[in-house]
This record gives C-alpha cells, structure tokens and sequence, in this order.
C-alpha cells in the first residue's frame, strides 16, 4: 500500500475512535444528568397527610395501647404515629387524662349490654352487664388502672350506665338508693380489674408459686397472735375470681336496699366549685 493509502487509514481510524469516545462520554453524562437518584422531592409530590380528628386520635391511641400497652402511650409518642407534633394534638384532647377517658369511652362500646331487655330475673342479668365490663377491662391492664380515676361522659358510658340504672328500677331500688349504688357498683368492677391487671403486655399473671406461698402463710399463722386469721385460714382465699365478683355485686345491691337512704340534696364537689369566695 503506498504512502497516501497509510494517510488515508490512519485518519480514518483516529475519527471512528475519536467519535466512539464522545458518543460515550456524552452517554454517561446524559444519564449522569437524567438519573438524580438523591434529589429532593417537592412537597407537591408527596401525600398529604390525613386530617387531623378527635376520632383518628383515639383510634390510633387504642392501636397503640394494644401494641405496646397504655404506660408507653404519650403524647410525643402518639404525635409521631400520627406524623405531626404534640402540641397540635391538644387541639383536639386538652390532656392525657381526658384522652384515656375518650379511649375507655370507645372501648366500652364492646360491653355487652344485651342483658338488659332480655328474659330472666334482674339481678342476674345486672352481674353479666357489670361482668361484661369488668372482662373488657381485663384485656387492658393499664387502661384498667387509668379507669379508677378516669372520667368517661361519652356515647358508649352512657348507654352502659342507662341500662345499668334501667335495672335497678326493674329491680325496686328507690332512685336515690340506685344513683349512689351504680356509683359503687361500678368502682367495685373496676377496682377489681385493676387489681388483677396485668401491668403490661406479655406479663405473666401472679404465679401459682405466688399464691402458693400466700396460702402457706394464711395457713401456718400463728393462733396466739393472729387468732382470726388462723380460725379462718384458706378460707380467706377460697373461691374463683368470678364467684368473688358475682358475690361482690350481690353484698353490694343488699347492702343498698337496707342502708339509710342517701342525702342527694347534699351539693356536689361539682355543683360548689367556683361558688367559694
């Protein structure tokens, strides 16, 4: 090949390499320039966030508390499930104590309050309301505790104190006898649900081990200087958690029938506040 051909080839080469070169680089900087895998998104482009309710607060509160158990249900916490801060909550719930109100509230409408129109003798029907309600708060120990001092005024309370109330009158209890019996009723139902509440969930309930070694104190007391404890010994103990509730309830209604009538005309806390100068 002469001189001229060499030339000819060689910057034939040199451009098909040449534009081989840029046609790739130009590849990569396209996709360089079209990939952003780390750039922001705009706000436009994002979800909006779910309005906030009183109704949604309390939902995603019972989610809570059944996850991880009320003692770890703070506002903080509860702000960040709901993707907003803590202070916009107290728009719609002005402090904890209120929302636990609102929670047992809406738990409260799983009571069953079926009894109160059905057949049957009325005291019976009156235990398996109470019943009921004392078995919903066994499945949420620290809401159980909460309810001691809770003050619930909601849909679901209501309907469970007018059938409580509508019972007593079935029953003959004079109505002054019967507003201060729902009262006792009731914190006799909640105090026992405390009182055998898990106090978070996963918690084993008290061992036999435990009770074993209760009754074995009870039973080996001394007679010299505890002699009541002695002559009654296990018999402190007999009994299931239900026959002891049901026998609660009962003392509780006799015990209202036979007591001096209450002084319902006696002003309330309620009813005196702000009144003193």
């Amino acid at each position: 090949m002469c001189a001229a051909g060499w030339e000819e080839r060689r910057a034939t080469n040199a451009f098909v390499a040449n534009t081989f070169v840029t046609n790739e680089f130009a590849k990569g900087y396209d996709g360089a320039m079209t990939a952003h895998p780390t750039a922001p998104r705009s706000r436009r482009e994002r979800p909006a966030k779910p309005a906030l309710t009183r109704e949604g607060i309390i939902a995603t509160t019972v989610d809570l508390m059944r996850a991880e158990g009320l003692e770890r249900v703070t506002m903080r916490r509860l702000a960040k499930e709901l993707d907003t801060g803590p202070a916009s909550l107290y728009v719609y719930v002005r402090s904890m104590a209120e929302l636990h109100a609102a929670v047992l509230d809406e738990l409260l409408g799983g009571v069953d309050l079926t009894p109160a129109a059905a057949d049957g003798e009325w005291r019976d029907r009156l235990g398996r309301i109470l019943t009921s309600y004392t078995s919903v708060l066994f499945e949420y120990p620290g809401l159980a505790q909460s309810a001691l001092v809770a003050r619930p005024f909601g849909k679901h309370y209501l309907k469970l104190v007018e059938a409580l109330l509508a019972l007593l009158d079935e029953g003959g209890l004079e109505p002054d006898r019967a507003a201060w019996l729902l009262d006792l009723l009731l914190q006799f139902a909640t105090a026992t649900a405390a009182e055998h509440a898990h106090r978070a969930p996963g918690d084993a309930p008290q061992s036999e081990s435990d009770w074993q070694a209760l009754a074995t104190v009870v039973r080996d007391v001394s007679p010299r200087t505890h002699p009541h404890i002695a002559a009654l010994g296990t018999r402190l103990l007999s009994g299931s958690p239900q026959d002891r509730l049901a026998w609660g309830f009962d003392v509780l209604i006799a015990g209202a029938r036979h007591a001096p009538p209450p002084d319902v005309l006696a002003p309330s806390p309620v009813h005196t506040r702000g009144t003193e100068g």
